[in-house]
């Protein structure tokens, strides 16, 4: 970790809804693919209609991503500072065409910059892959694993770091910023209410100021990660 300069990564978080407000609003076919899709994982009693309205944001065949939020640090004046940027829209093709354009850029398209995230490996990084070849966007070379031996791949995920190889073990962020005594700013929703806040509020705004908080604390946690100085409120620069 200590070995890869700060500036080279992209911290990111993404926010997910169920991709029709609705189990109802699915086709006939959708509903039997849904039903069999998650068969093994909803308990008898559970209904595929029930488990739609719970589950559904978590599976990128019914999903969709509502916004894309990346936080970076940079040096100006020799001082440290962290800057935050959020893609967001309920055009889910327009929020990974964007991202795309970034990472495509001339400001992050290079060998030695990766990605981090927190469970990234496991859920950030391959949704936004698989949302991407739904919509018919090619994916950016740093997105790209086919082929590639591990240390190729430009990914970095917290909670793998925090595992030191045990598999089992899941810690979310919240639990590792309670236990390294990280501060984190105060938001008035939690990723258990985004479809809510999506789907009935309207709110792509406050759902972007949740997602922007989840980037700065896994920076915040890689940062303990190499006993390096935490960012300080004033460090940070926020969207809104």
């Amino acid at each position: 970790m200590n070995a890869i300069d700060i500036q080279n990564i992209l911290f990111l978080d993404i926010e997910t809804v169920s991709g029709t407000a609705t189990y109802e609003e699915l086709n006939e076919s959708m509903q039997t693919l849904w039903a069999e899709k998650t068969k093994w994982q909803r308990k008898e009693e559970i209904t595929p209609k029930d488990f739609y309205a719970e589950r559904a944001g978590i599976l990128a065949e019914f999903g969709k991503i509502v916004c894309i939020s990346v936080g970076f640090v940079h040096y100006a004046d020799g001082m440290k500072n962290f800057r935050l940027r959020s893609f967001f829209n309920h055009d889910e093709a327009l929020v990974l065409g964007e991202f795309a354009e970034m990472l495509n850029g001339k400001y992050f398209n290079h060998k030695e910059q990766v990605l981090c995230g927190h469970n990234a490996k496991e859920f950030d990084f391959p949704y936004i892959c698989r949302r991407m070849i739904i919509h018919g966007i090619p994916l950016p070379s740093i997105l790209q694993i086919a082929g590639k031996k591990p240390w190729e791949i430009q990914h970095l995920d917290t909670m793998e770091l925090w595992k030191f190889g045990d598999y089992k073990h899941y810690t979310s962020i919240k639990l590792l910023c309670a236990i390294l005594d990280i501060p984190t700013p105060k938001v008035d929703i939690d990723g258990s209410k985004v479809s809510s806040v999506y789907w009935e509020q309207n709110d792509l705004k406050r759902i972007a100021k949740y997602c922007e908080k989840d980037v700065l604390a896994t920076a915040q946690i890689f940062m303990k990660f190499r006993n390096d100085q935490l960012i300080k409120d004033e460090q940070v620069s926020f969207s809104f």
